[in-house]
């Protein structure tokens, strides 16, 4: 499993420790990744994703899973986000076909 955020696409990067003598070693920054289950309106269910804090806190500012992704351009979303995008593209469309 890759340690990358399913919407943003954060992904761990390298650095190097340095000490007081100025020694260099290889080292890891990972993104600080949470599982958790938004609800999407359009889908009308629960979706459990991994997202980094600071995509949760984006999504809560935008107003939920759904507007945040129907705002955001598919070129800049990860495939798993695009997927998702796609699927409540098609259930909006669905429900305003029904309505109408």
């Amino acid at each position: 499993m890759a340690r990358s955020c399913d919407v943003c696409g954060k992904q761990r990067s390298s650095g190097n420790n340095v000490s007081h003598a100025n020694n260099k070693t290889k080292r890891r920054f990972l993104p600080n990744l949470q599982k958790t289950t938004l609800l999407s309106d359009a889908l009308g269910h629960l979706i459990s994703v991994r997202l980094t804090v600071n995509a949760i806190r984006t999504i809560e500012h935008n107003g939920g899973l759904d507007s945040y992704l129907l705002a955001m351009s598919a070129a800049k979303l990860p495939v798993e986000a695009r997927r998702l995008k796609k699927r409540i593209e098609k259930a909006l469309d669905k429900a305003s076909a029904k309505a109408a």
